[in-house]
């Protein structure tokens, strides 16, 4: 038994290694198809990964995750020739698209071709030999364009040379490699959509092929350089003529208005006045946007929506969607403990998650004590499902809140659950939790990272904050559940249960919603793992998931004032992304050397 118990060990070791040297392989081929082909959206049009199992002659073996082909068949005449495509064709957002093959065997005679052909192409012929069919042979360095008849073109090859094949999708052109060394164009005037496909004819023939899983022996990086250059100096010489100064004029406001939309507010005013300019929102305005937008990056959701509350009332009621999502972020960061509710409780949240990349390190508001009162929100009323609860003296009882409206659901059923090392309530998520939430439109999702912090807020106090500085631990601490106070657990599992009583309210007054189902589910999910940083479901804490809930806040208070939700910038943006996606769609290759980004950085 004991020699059985070892075997089996051992072949789970051997199984387990296996799966950890495959996920690697993977890992390395997504990164390296990343970096080859940016452009290409694999959710639409998925690169070439392996040869076809399903599209292929009887002759025609596969192995090796389908990356070697061995020829089975009797090789007798040319009618015992096999081909294989590979599993999709060539997207044209890849500009310029490499494949390798190494000749594992020659075997009797080599008869092999390397090439393209097109879906339907018949597989018991070698690729060049038919229409829409484009091969390189090995055994007389032919080269075969949609004809039986070959054209001299390269040198043989044989056991042991690598042979590569690029198709150039911004002039419709191919070339091939043998061992790094170019060829040469081969073919002109390709159709779209062609499949990388191999073919064999003779016993003992046997191709590995390279979509990506390894580097490749030719420097195709430096070849898409070049074009990537001469497609930018096309952009670049685009005449403008006449219309120059219309033109920079245009852009000139587009920018203003950008600045303006994010509060970028010294900036703004600078700019509006070296360009004689108007500006088209109070500067009050644009700093108590600035404020809030501080607040949303900081993770500081709970002061964020009191800030919204007082500066815009009645806002977030008309916006039940909004406010929803406002607090499902609310409670993410008391999870993560950056939420004043949970660090006035004595919890800390490590560096990495307390501050925001985009955001000075020395942010810091005016110091107060946390029983302080806080005159700017006087007389506001703010309950379980319309903002946060404003008792900023926290009582010994972390649940001293005002309770939902009737209604609402002011009990939920719990199960008793063990949070680092303690027992507490978590919220069981109805099947019924439901709102909607603003998406962006145009193919941009609006960025709200970067210099929300130019300019002062002077003209009213800084909210409440009990870590005015805004003080972090040495990265190398721990991170724990709400920073790490008892206290601040039972104050984030109450205001889940909140959380949850105003879903069930939201869905009976707005109905069903599969999207803020799966927000809220997602969020309590955090509460299922012993380190939620590090879990299925960590990305929530990351600081990045917090631009899209300021980008949705700062456009619904931007309608408020008859402004639009996204600047005239953003919108140029999308719509250039939007015009090189459709390029890609309909096989204009330039798409993958024009970028936005490019330009934009």
């Amino acid at each position: 038994m004991s020699g059985q118990s070892s075997g089996c060990g051992f072949l789970m070791s051997v199984v387990v290694h296996g799966d950890s040297a495959l996920n690697e392989q993977e890992k390395e081929l997504n990164q390296r198809l990343r970096r080859l082909y940016p452009a290409v959206n694999e959710n639409e049009t998925p690169l070439p990964r392996s040869w076809s199992p399903k599209d292929k002659f009887s002759y025609i073996g596969l192995s090796q995750n389908n990356l070697r082909v061995h020829y089975k068949g009797h090789g007798k005449t040319p009618k015992d020739a096999a081909s294989v495509r590979a599993t999709h064709p060539i997207p044209a957002a890849c500009g310029v698209y490499y494949f390798e093959v190494k000749i594992i065997s020659k075997g009797r005679d080599g008869y092999m071709g390397i090439g393209l052909s097109a879906q339907g192409v018949n597989m018991n012929r070698l690729p060049g030999w038919d229409k829409h069919s484009y091969g390189y042979h090995g055994d007389d360095g032919h080269s075969f364009c949609s004809s039986g008849t070959g054209q001299p073109y390269g040198p043989t090859f044989t056991t042991g040379d690598v042979i590569g094949c690029c198709v150039n999708l911004i002039n419709n052109t191919c070339f091939y490699t043998k061992n790094g060394h170019s060829l040469g164009i081969a073919f002109t005037d390709l159709p779209p959509n062609l499949y990388p496909t191999v073919g064999l004819q003779t016993p003992g023939e046997v191709v590995d092929a390279n979509f990506g899983q390894h580097p490749f022996v030719f420097d195709i990086e430096d070849y898409m350089r070049e074009w990537r250059t001469k497609i930018q100096a096309q952009i670049d010489r685009f005449p403008i003529g006449e219309r120059e100064g219309e033109w920079q004029s245009m852009i000139q406001k587009m920018v203003a208005s950008y600045l303006v939309h994010h509060s970028y507010c010294a900036t703004a005013e600078a700019f509006a006045k070296s360009t004689d300019q108007a500006v088209h929102e109070e500067l009050a305005s644009i700093k108590n946007r600035q404020k809030i937008q501080k607040l949303v990056l900081s993770g500081r959701m709970g002061e964020a929506i009191e800030t919204t509350q007082q500066l815009y009332p009645n806002l977030l009621e008309r916006n039940p969607d909004l406010l929803f999502m406002l607090k499902v972020r609310q409670f993410i960061e008391m999870v993560n403990g950056t939420d004043s509710e949970v660090r006035c409780l004595g919890g800390r949240s490590p560096k990495s998650q307390d501050s925001y990349p985009g955001s000075p390190r020395t942010f810091s508001s005016p110091s107060h004590k946390a029983s302080s009162s806080q005159p700017y929100l006087t007389g506001f009323d703010s309950n379980c499902c319309n903002g946060v609860s404003s008792n900023k003296s926290h009582s010994s009882s972390p649940h001293s809140h005002k309770p939902c409206p009737p209604g609402s659901g002011s009990t939920l059923p719990a199960s008793d659950i063990s949070i680092n090392g303690s027992r507490s309530q978590l919220p069981v998520t109805s099947n019924d939790v439901d709102m909607e939430v603003d998406h962006f439109t145009n193919g941009v999702t609006e960025s709200s990272s970067n210099g929300f912090l130019n300019g002062s807020s002077k003209h009213t106090a800084e909210p409440d904050d009990c870590d005015a500085d805004m003080e972090v631990e040495s990265a190398q601490s721990k991170r724990q559940l709400c920073g790490g106070s008892q206290a601040a657990i039972e104050r984030m599992i109450h205001f889940g249960r909140e959380l949850q009583s105003m879903s069930e309210h939201l869905r009976r007054e707005c109905g069903k919603n599969s999207a803020n189902k799966k927000m809220l589910k997602d969020a309590f999910s955090l509460l299922a793992y012993s380190d939620p940083w590090n879990s299925p479901v960590g990305y929530q804490l990351d600081a990045i998931q917090r631009e899209p809930v300021c980008s949705t806040l700062n456009s619904a208070i931007l309608e408020t004032h008859n402004l639009p939700k996204q600047p005239p910038l953003a919108q140029a943006v999308g719509q250039a992304a939007q015009c090189l996606a459709i390029m890609a769609r309909t096989g204009s290759g330039s798409c993958a050397f024009a970028s936005v980004d490019d330009y934009l950085h």
